[in-house]
């Protein structure tokens, strides 16, 4: 069944960098200052942060104190925003096989209404889900990044 709910890196990446800046009170961190706390490739997670800037989900700024924000409150953003901005609408599997072959659809399938229930599960809890419950539910190892950019 792992093909309920798939989690690619780079929406894996989204999430825990803005876990990370939502974190630190605002302050612009560097993507090599996020890479290091959540242990990531830089390169990609540049991508990733690239994306969410695009989507306007983070905000960036150059400079020797530049760097990557949240473009809006944390309890305005959801679970669901980020990951959409990756990986595009969240949709509902319907079929372990990929392709539905049970004649009548759910109400013949083999599971019944499971793949459907579990995705709608999966849909409702990253809806209802806001980065700043996550942040303030201390569900995450994430340290803050030190204040001092003695680097």
């Amino acid at each position: 069944m792992s093909n309920i709910f798939k989690v690619s890196e780079a929406a894996s990446l989204a999430i825990h960098s803005l876990i990370v800046m939502s974190s630190n009170s605002n302050r612009p961190v560097t993507a090599r200052e996020v890479a290091g706390i959540i242990r990531a490739s830089e390169a990609h997670l540049a991508k990733v942060l690239q994306r969410l800037a695009r989507c306007g989900l983070v905000k960036s700024s150059r400079g020797p104190k530049g760097g990557f924000v949240p473009a809006r409150d944390p309890d305005s953003i959801t679970l669901l925003d980020i990951y959409e901005a990756i990986e595009g609408p969240l949709t509902i599997t319907t079929c372990l096989l990929g392709r539905p072959i049970c004649e009548g659809g759910v109400a013949r399938c083999c599971l019944g209404s499971l793949l459907v229930d579990v995705g709608e599960q999966v849909r409702r809890h990253l809806q209802s889900t806001k980065l700043s419950q996550v942040i303030s539910g201390g569900s995450t190892n994430h340290e803050t990044v030190a204040q001092d950019h003695s680097h």
